[in-house]
């Protein structure tokens, strides 16, 4: 079965956007190349033990198995060594990836606490797009009896878009809440 939103997009957003954007080629707009989900933990330089949570958690939320991400350089401040595990991260593609922004979009973002829309200055200049979480507990697949810590992630959207704008007027398409007079 092919993922809602994917089918939404081939049907309904690819046209919406190429009209909005004024392109001539369906070719040319902007479509999600892959979703980056990363979860880094600072404590984890002290006891490495606190990682097998947040890879679990990671899991549960993506539906697909995380890479731990290692430390590239010694910083002797923060108690770090080169190649010390210190998070961990997930890439999706394809279905899981059309699956995981349904998922955030319609369930996770509308159980934030006083929300009022993302921010419309996390685009990197490039069409992609970063929005970062407090606690990992708005997703529904998260136990929250089993959660001892609250940790952040961050969410990296990367689009085929040449600019923030293209890029922009995809993910609102998309139906990302984006915040008004922002």
């Amino acid at each position: 079965m092919a993922a809602r939103l994917k089918e939404k997009y081939n049907s309904e957003i690819r046209a919406a956007v190429q009209k909005e954007l004024g392109l001539g080629n369906v070719m040319a707009v902007p479509r999600i190349e892959k979703i980056v989900v990363n979860m880094g933990l600072g404590e984890a330089t002290q006891n490495t033990k606190l990682l097998d949570p947040l890879v679990a958690d990671l899991a549960a939320i993506a539906g697909q198995k995380p890479v731990a991400t290692k430390a590239k350089k010694s910083i002797a401040a923060f108690k770090v060594r080169a190649g010390m595990s210190i998070g961990a991260m997930v890439t999706l593609r394809n279905d899981a990836m059309y699956e995981f922004l349904d998922r955030l979009i319609s369930l996770a973002i509308p159980r934030v606490r006083d929300f009022r829309g993302v921010s419309t200055k996390s685009f990197d200049g490039r069409g992609n797009y970063t929005l970062g979480l407090r606690d990992q507990l708005i997703f529904p697949e998260i136990d929250y009896s089993k959660v001892e810590k609250l940790k952040g992630m961050n969410i990296t959207i990367v689009t085929t878009a040449r600019d923030d704008n293209s890029a922009r007027v995809l993910l609102k398409h998309f139906g990302l809440p984006f915040r008004q007079g922002a």
